[in-house]
């Protein structure tokens, strides 16, 4: 993902999320030393984006999402499969991610790739107090 792919990208926050990121708020994150910011493009434009930063030895999965249009299409598989193949290639304890309890499909697909249930952040998400799920997937050292 690059600045100039942000206002398609918002687009897209802006339908899947109850609270969206602004755009400082990706400005920041693409500007970090080490993080993975990626994007699923098709014809040339922005269908989903896995926004992710490194906090110690781990990979914190921040933001997730899929144009609503294009749902169950495996576009978030592939993102996050696409995600590990880059962050296996550093040494790190895993992946984490919070999710809202009631995002059945994503909790699903979490559990397809490996993520196991870690514990519950009660009232998480500032819009309806929901709570979160808090998921693992151990880590896999770089290849030498």
């Amino acid at each position: 993902m690059r600045q100039g792919d942000l206002g398609q990208v918002l687009a897209i926050e802006r339908r899947s999320h109850a609270t969206p990121w602004s755009e400082s708020m990706f400005v920041s994150e693409l500007g970090r030393r080490d993080g993975i910011a990626l994007i699923a493009v098709d014809g040339g434009r922005p269908v989903g984006y896995v926004m992710v930063a490194r906090q110690v030895e781990v990979w914190h999965v921040l933001n997730v999402a899929v144009h609503p249009d294009r749902r169950g299409e495996g576009i978030g598989e592939s993102l996050m499969t696409t995600l590990f193949d880059i962050g296996d290639r550093r040494d790190h304890r895993g992946y984490t991610l919070e999710v809202r309890v009631s995002n059945a499909t994503a909790i699903r697909l979490y559990r397809r790739l490996g993520f196991e249930d870690h514990g519950i952040r009660p009232r998480y998400y500032s819009d309806n107090g929901e709570d979160a799920l808090i998921m693992w997937r151990l880590g896999h050292p770089a290849e030498a």
